[in-house]
């Protein structure tokens, strides 16, 4: 099985700095979306650092048959790197980033994810969302407390609970999935998708690709720049970063 990729990030049409970072390796494969917060120059850290450290464990436990153990010692080892970073620098005190990570490995999916960045999957032109945001309004709609549609008015939707790097540990939500050819996969920063709903975000894909067993590179680069478009259209108040994959 291989997959296809495309990738962007984008600053948006408010921030002065562009605080995300992405990472694409088709030889793993591996996609990661990190979403960095803590002042401008912490956030960028951060998430650079999630992107760095992260790979560079998976090559380095890639020998390991549990792959969701490499997962979740690989965002634990990058929590700690971020941690020690902050305590070591008074101007990065308290930064922290979001992540999620989608790591394909033989016939499965592996998704990792600390924050509100997610997950989803596209099969048979249906939208899913595989993560579970790491956040208080999250923890809200699991109490029963709001709707799904409520949730999205509350002033607070932005607030974490857990994010990688703000404390010296962390708890990582890792699970598989089972991949069926031509299934599409994508994972963003809540730039996408806190400002694109989701039946917008289904529409734009299975209007550009209709058909996942035909797709190209160059139709995942179309449907990816249109969501980023539409996102911005829609306000574009914070960075917007999105990878899109497809398994033939």
């Amino acid at each position: 099985m291989s997959i296809i990729a495309f990738g962007l990030t984008d600053i948006g049409k408010v921030r002065k700095s562009n605080q995300d970072s992405i990472y694409l390796e088709s030889n793993i494969p591996l996609y990661i979306v990190a979403d960095g917060m803590g002042g401008h120059l912490g956030g960028d850290i951060a998430s650079a650092m999630c992107v760095e450290h992260i790979p560079a464990q998976i090559h380095e436990k890639i020998q390991d048959e549990n792959p969701e153990k490499i997962l979740q010692e690989s965002v634990a080892f990058t929590n700690r790197k971020i941690f020690e970073k902050s305590c070591s620098d008074e101007k990065l005190k308290g930064m922290g980033t979001t992540v999620v990570v989608n790591y394909f490995h033989k016939t499965n999916l592996y998704v990792g994810n600390v924050g509100d960045s997610r997950a989803y999957l596209v099969n048979k032109n249906k939208l899913y969302q595989l993560t579970k945001d790491h956040s208080l309004v999250q923890e809200k709609i699991n109490m029963g407390i709001y709707t799904r549609e409520q949730a999205q008015k509350d002033k607070m939707k932005n607030v974490l609970v857990r994010s990688v790097g703000f404390e010296e540990s962390i708890e990582v939500d890792v699970f598989s999935y089972k991949i069926c050819k031509n299934d599409l996969f994508f994972i963003c920063s809540d730039g996408l998708h806190g400002k694109v709903a989701d039946p917008d975000i289904i529409h734009v894909i299975n209007k550009n690709i209709a058909n996942p067993a035909t797709a190209t590179v160059e139709d995942l680069e179309k449907t990816v720049r249109e969501l980023i478009e539409l996102a911005k259209d829609n306000g574009g108040q914070d960075n917007i970063s999105l990878i899109m994959s497809i398994a033939k």
